[in-house]
Order: structure tokens, then C-alpha cells, then sequence
């Protein structure tokens, strides 16, 4: 099978390519970054359109982002602004460029509006999320509606681990845990999703070879919650036990959603991408593989 992997330099996109070869398909890989099979800006819609047109690939998986290193939640709007096109247009320009292939789209686990308990498939989307994060889950949405349209399947991954990932040894989120930078706020309430790159990429593999359309959770088994994740982790990094700070402190320095995503996101429940995908992540936790 041939498959186009969009955005194949990223944090999935590196462990997914030779897990394909691996299993036989043939990988064909598209980025803005050199290197690429395909050097292809994905918001060029004509350049996109005869890049993709040519390799006739049978499956695309659409990884594309350009989420910086260190996410500053005062700027998220700005931040994410590159990505959040690369999610609609990008999303557009893909699915016009290959009307014959299947869709496979990168979406994420932890955008679901706040509510007891994980959230399955079935939730509603973060709509009314603060402001600056409006914009991301409005994208998220506008990618799931077309690639859903289109026959495909989005795989709703939760906070990446892994190479690469800003859990990764020098990742933007370990050195501020390990500098003491990164706070209890308020409750500590956000019920935290984990997704290990190689996992995700192992659900994509799973994908292929199965009829399943809609969203699925691609997460661990083990969702924690902010306050009792960040001190085990702090621990684990032999670094300053997390300070607590009042949330109306914590507005001050990080914003509406800074504060949010520490006291308010949802976890995810993965029991449908098992049973759809036969799938089972290798990393049950974020601090162990599954037994």
C-alpha cells in the first residue's frame, strides 16, 4: 500500500515512516522541511495538488502542524496560527489533491469541553474555550468535518510523549519542570491524556488495514490529573517539588488558558479506537510501558 505520510518530519511523523516500511507499506513523505520526498508547502494548493497527484498514493495520513518547541500560553492565538491553517487549508488542499484515497488525520484527545469524567467520541468539542484557544479548537473542527466527509478517519491524540515531544529529555516541559518553572495551579484539576509517539503510530498502522470512518481516542490508559502527575514527574527528574499557585495569580502570568489548561481539560477514553482498531498502546501510563 502506498502511503502518503503529510508532515512526516514531526514528532508521529518520525516514528510512522519506518514503522511503515517496516511492515511492508510504501512511505512516501511530505514537508516543507529538505529531506522530504516531497518538499511541498501544503498551503501551496497547485503545488500540492501536482506534488500529490504524481505519487497517487492510496492512503494519506495528514500530520501536518507547525507547533513551535516551547508553547507560551499567553500567545497560543499567534502560536498556532501557521497550524491552524495547515489544519483547514492544509486539510483542503490534501483531499482535493488525492479524491481517491483514503484519509487519515491527526487530531487531538484533549480539546473536548470541560465535564466529569473521560470523555469518549461521542462529547462536544471545546466550542466556547477561552479566547485564545478558540481558534485552535474551531480548526480542529474544520479538519475532523472535512476528513470525515471525505470517508476518513481522525485519530484524537492526546499530550505527546516521547522523541521529540516536549516530554522529551531536554523538551520545552521537562526543563521547566526541572527548573521548578512549572506550577500547581489552583486545583491542579486537568485530567491529563497521555499519547507516546510510537503509540499513535502503531493506531495509524492499525488504520490501514481496517474500515473504521469518524474519530477515534488514541490515548494511555492511565489518565492522571495535573496535581498528581506534576509532582511524580517533578520527583522522577530529581527536581523541585512543583510550587501551588492561586489560579487569579496564575491568570496574571499565563492567561485565561493558561490557567484552564492546568485546572480544566478533559480526559480521554480509549475503550472504542481498542475494539475499532484492535489496538493497544505499549505506553499504559506516562511513566510505564503495559505489562
Amino acid at each position: 500500500m502506498k502511503v502518503l505520510v503529510a508532515g512526516a518530519t514531526g514528532v508521529i511523523g518520525r516514528q510512522l515512516v519506518p514503522l511503515l516500511k517496516a511492515v511492508g507499506h510504501e512511505a512516501v513523505t511530505l514537508s516543507r522541511s529538505p529531506g522530504a520526498d516531497l518538499v511541498v508547502d501544503a498551503l501551496d494548493r497547485e503545488a500540492t495538488a501536482r506534488a500529490v497527484r504524481k505519487t497517487a498514493p492510496d492512503v494519506v495520513v495528514n500530520l501536518l502542524t507547525a507547533i513551535p518547541k516551547a508553547i507560551d500560553p499567553r500567545k497560543i492565538g499567534e502560536q498556532f496560527a501557521l497550524t491552524n491553517r495547515l489544519r483547514t487549508e492544509g486539510t483542503r488542499n490534501l483531499i482535493e489533491a488525492a479524491p481517491g484515497a483514503r484519509f487519515i488525520a491527526q487530531g487531538l484527545a484533549y480539546a473536548y469541553a470541560p465535564a466529569p469524567g473521560l470523555a469518549d467520541e461521542d462529547a462536544p468539542l471545546w466550542h466556547d474555550a477561552p479566547k485564545a484557544y478558540a481558534p485552535v479548537v474551531a480548526a480542529l473542527a474544520e479538519l475532523e468535518r472535512r476528513t470525515v466527509a471525505a470517508g476518513g478517519l481522525v485519530l484524537r491524540f492526546g499530550h505527546l510523549t516521547g522523541p521529540g515531544s516536549v516530554y522529551d529529555k531536554d523538551g520545552s516541559t521537562t526543563e521547566a519542570v526541572r527548573a521548578g518553572k512549572l506550577p500547581i495551579v489552583g486545583d491542579g484539576g486537568s485530567v491529563m491524556s497521555f499519547t507516546h509517539a510510537h503509540d499513535a503510530a502503531t493506531a495509524v498502522v492499525a488504520a490501514l488495514d481496517r474500515d473504521v470512518t469518524g474519530a477515534l481516542n488514541v490515548v494511555d490508559d492511565t489518565p492522571v490529573k495535573f496535581g498528581e502527575w506534576l509532582p511524580q514527574y517533578a520527583a522522577r527528574l530529581g527536581a523541585p517539588k512543583p510550587k501551588r499557585v492561586p489560579a487569579f495569580l496564575a491568570r496574571m502570568a499565563v492567561g485565561p488558558f493558561g490557567v484552564a489548561y492546568m485546572t480544566r481539560l478533559r480526559g480521554a477514553d480509549n475503550c472504542r479506537a481498542r475494539l475499532r482498531l484492535n489496538w493497544r498502546p505499549r505506553h499504559a501510563s506516562f511513566f510505564g510501558d503495559a505489562g
